[in-house]
């Protein structure tokens, strides 16, 4: 790639672990292990072997481009690598073999806090972080006011960061990398510590630096109906390699069909399942999803889902049951299933155990990793049973696999419907084909 801004080539690192520290030892502990030493065979080869145990390759063997302007996604499970890697991109650590290239300057938002000194307030390292990037004080002053405007912490400015929360350290750790014109932005899954509006607010922005402004952006995130929206390419790191490299769409489904995969069968206790609340005069204690009759932790868009889920009343009652889904990570509810709903249903339970099905013929979600909450309150809304972030899945494309002439490929939104297109002969002529 002539034009790659970022360069790697067998990129490597390792990491020891689990060794004893020395540094802080007395004089006596000193003093006794040099009057042991010649009673201990074998010293050298035993530490050896403990040495060798103790090293674990975070990296290995990485090797990609990334052009001027591009957008590439870094997705993954946690400990696969990817902050590991952003980290040496952005000089924070040095890779134990191999090599990164960097063209231009680099501005990195990889943890709540980094870059930042907690003495000095917000207006203050708003300087500190542009002369760190190379920049005349001018240039910072130009700039100021959007980076003030983006953050939305006026009243704040003059106030040091220590005693910023968490969204708002990163408010304005983000608004800092992204307004003082760097030619390579990178971003960890950090921006998750902001709220729904703020996120959206900065996937806005890092299109449109790379999209207007011509600049590259490496973005970490598990959020993967927005890492398709934004990225035109993606890695996926897999226990420090690369497993997929390609077209921001087919890695991201690739990953998702691996962990629907390998994931456990969402089939749950929840007898004393502890995330929960209410007063427990009708209680859950069992649910799990169930795909052509078994249970199955991955789902197609668009395809059949059955969530399954028994519970116990202590006495006769009606209950009020409810079911919301939720993107896992960011967990903004997307879809909320209620028995009002269903006009066959009947609310009045005697004293033990229901079980209930609920049949969903086509699961309007977009690609990506959900989970639900599942609800039982009284008529007047008081919550009897409230079970949170259990039944985790993960949606898959299958038109990706169909012989369909077209396909989604950058897909918009949480949810997709079916529709009935057609066209209008009424007043006007569809143009046939030559």
């Amino acid at each position: 790639m002539k034009d790659a801004v970022i360069r790697v080539q067998g990129l490597g690192k390792q990491y020891r672990i689990g060794l004893r520290r020395h540094a802080n030892r007395t004089f006596g502990e000193m003093l006794v292990e040099g009057l042991a030493a010649p009673f201990r065979r074998r010293r050298s080869t035993r530490a050896a072997a403990d040495c060798d145990d103790g090293l674990i390759w975070a990296l290995q063997d990485v090797s990609f481009d990334v052009a001027r302007g591009e957008v590439v996604g870094i997705i993954g499970a946690n400990g696969a690598g990817k902050s590991t890697l952003l980290k040496i991109l952005s000089r924070i650590t040095e890779p134990t073999t191999g090599r990164a290239l960097l063209r231009g300057r680099v501005a990195s938002l990889l943890e709540v806090g980094t870059g930042f000194h907690p003495e000095l307030t917000g207006r203050e390292n708003i300087y500190l972080n542009g002369a760190m990037l190379g920049m005349k004080r001018a240039e910072i002053a130009r700039k100021f006011d959007e980076i003030v405007a983006f953050a939305e912490i006026e009243k704040f400015l003059d106030t040091p960061v220590k005693r910023y929360s968490s969204g708002m350290y990163v408010r304005l750790a983000f608004a800092v990398a992204a307004h003082l014109e760097p030619e390579i932005l990178v971003v960890d899954e950090v921006l998750a510590v902001g709220d729904a509006d703020f996120q959206k607010k900065c996937l806005g922005k890092m299109q449109g630096v790379s999209r207007c402004e011509g600049r590259t952006v490496l973005f970490v995130s598990h959020n993967m109906v927005a890492l398709r929206n934004l990225c035109m390419r993606a890695l996926w790191l897999d226990r420090g390699r690369i497993r997929a490299e390609g077209e921001a769409a087919a890695v991201v489904h690739e990953y998702l069909s691996s962990l629907g995969a390998t994931a456990s069968a969402p089939d749950v206790d929840l007898t004393h399942w502890a995330n929960r609340r209410g007063s427990g005069n009708v209680r859950f204690t069992h649910a799990r999803l169930l795909r052509d009759g078994r249970p199955c932790g991955c789902f197609e868009r668009l395809g059949p889902m059955t969530l399954q889920f028994t519970f116990e009343a202590k006495t006769p009652t009606r209950v009020n049951l409810s079911a919301i889904c939720a993107t896992s990570g960011e967990n903004i509810k997307v879809l909320q299933l209620a028995h009002q709903d269903s006009p066959g249903f009947d609310p009045e339970v005697a004293a033990g155990q229901h079980t209930v099905r609920v049949e969903i013929d086509r699961l309007p979600l977009q690609c990506g990793e959900y989970h639900w909450m599942l609800g039982l309150h009284t008529d007047a809304l008081v919550a009897e049973d409230v079970v949170c972030d259990v039944l985790h899945f993960v949606v898959e494309d299958e038109l990706r696999t169909s012989p369909r002439p077209y396909r989604s490929i950058n897909a918009h939104g949480l949810c997709t419907l079916l529709a009935d297109w057609h066209y209008v002969e009424e007043g006007c002529r569809a143009v046939q084909p030559v």
